[in-house]
């Protein structure tokens, strides 16, 4: 920090002893104004100086009014209020005049500076028409004397250049509030995202524990069951959970990977699953004892990653529904169709559907759907259907559009 900046800083921290030394100053300028005055042309063309013998009453005037300065941020319109007095009687009383109206200038400067700019019209034309017209009216010297002029054109500095020095300060603290402002912006988006990513790894994490755990869940059982009378069939079943539990494994580890820092170990570089291996996802729980029969119509359309994402993990998520919440006796459905500008997903199964629309199963697996659907732009529909069973039916843009914020969320 420079010895300037310092010495701005000191003065800044002591407002009052500022003051005093502007009105010290101000002080200083209005006596040598008494003293000297201008007593004509010079051959030159130049002006000579002489000395006069200050008025008394001015002397005193002039102290009042430059006191009166020291108090000029603490009661700027008090003050105004005081060296307007004293400059009005000096500018009536004094002949010739000492400079007493400095003070008024200066306390209309600091009003101008220190309030809006209504105030400062009001209050600027009042001190100029009352210090002007009772000099040219009342004053010793004739109304079109110079020093009369002067009182106005010096009013009239001090408001404008108080007003000029407000409006600076004004668009200065309204740059910082909108930088200030910014920034908590920048923050609460760089939050928002944060928490976006989250729920995101957590929905994929649910999405990727329930089916696969629920698959072994089955084929355990299955295993269980025929383990002395057909053991080769418990092998097939054992075989099953072992496939389950190695793509739990590696889809855990790709959602895992997500979250390495910078200077961890590269993390996989497996694609994330979409509609591609549908086939594969409707075999696991074909494997696991589920009818599962797969139509599409999309005509191969390729879809936005985080939409065919979305696709794949609704439909492995509705599956894991029915084998969880009918069983193996059920029998389900799944279409994909392209439909104009969406891709329409569809799982429909013939179980009850009651556990699942009620949600009494206490799981997050029918709102990790709709959160998945509403991230891509789509709507998402699920309920019972009409002579038992439950359906699934999500609409897909094929082409992905910006999110729209939320009223009062930051853009």
């Amino acid at each position: 920090m420079s010895t300037l900046d310092r010495a701005r800083c000191r003065l800044k921290a002591h407002p009052l002893a500022l003051d005093a030394a502007l009105a010290a100053g101000v002080l200083v300028c209005m006596i040598v104004g008494s003293f000297v005055t201008p007593q004509g042309a010079r051959g030159d063309h130049g002006v000579s100086w002489g000395v006069r013998s200050p008025d008394p009453l001015g002397l005193v005037l002039i102290t009042v009014g430059a006191a009166a300065l020291v108090y000029r941020r603490n009661a700027p319109r008090t003050v105004l209020a005081v060296t307007g007095t004293v400059s009005l009687i000096e500018s009536v009383t004094g002949d010739p005049r000492a400079p007493v109206a400095m003070t008024a200038v200066v306390a209309l400067y600091t009003v101008a500076s220190t309030t809006d700019r209504t105030t400062t019209l009001r209050v600027g034309l009042l001190t100029m028409t009352v210090l002007t017209g009772a000099a040219m009216l009342a004053g010793p010297l004739p109304w079109y004397a110079q020093e009369n002029l002067a009182i106005f054109a010096w009013t009239g500095i001090g408001a404008t250049a108080g007003d000029a020095v407000r409006s600076r300060r004004a668009v200065v603290q309204a740059i910082r509030e909108r930088a200030e402002r910014a920034e908590r912006t920048r923050e609460e988006e760089a939050r928002r995202r944060v928490a976006e990513e989250r729920l995101r790894i957590a929905r994929d994490l649910h999405d990727v524990v329930a089916h696969h755990i629920a698959l072994v869940n089955v084929q355990a059982g299955v295993a269980a069951h025929v383990m002395d009378k057909r053991p080769d069939q418990a092998k097939e079943a054992l075989a099953h959970v072992r496939e389950a539990s190695r793509s739990a494994l590696n889809e855990l580890r790709a959602t895992v990977g997500l979250l390495r820092q910078s200077g961890d170990p590269e993390a996989p570089t497996e694609p994330a699953p979409g509609l591609s291996r549908l086939e594969e996802l409707a075999g696991t729980f074909r494997n696991a004892g589920l009818r599962v029969e797969v139509a599409r119509a999309d005509q191969g359309t390729e879809l936005p990653a985080a939409v065919d994402l979305a696709a794949y993990r609704i439909i492995q998520e509705a599956l894991t529904n029915v084998q969880k919440h009918v069983g193996t006796e059920a029998r389900a459905e799944v279409s994909v169709v392209r439909v104009g500008p969406n891709v329409e997903v569809t799982v429909l199964d013939d179980g009850s559907g009651e556990d699942r629309a009620a949600g009494t199963g206490g799981g997050h697996g029918l709102l990790g759907m709709r959160e998945r659907v509403t991230a891509v732009g789509g709507t998402l529909t699920t309920g019972p259907r009409y002579g038992g069973g439950f359906r699934v039916h999500a609409i897909l843009p094929v082409k992905t559009k910006p999110r729209t914020p939320a009223p009062g969320e930051p853009v």
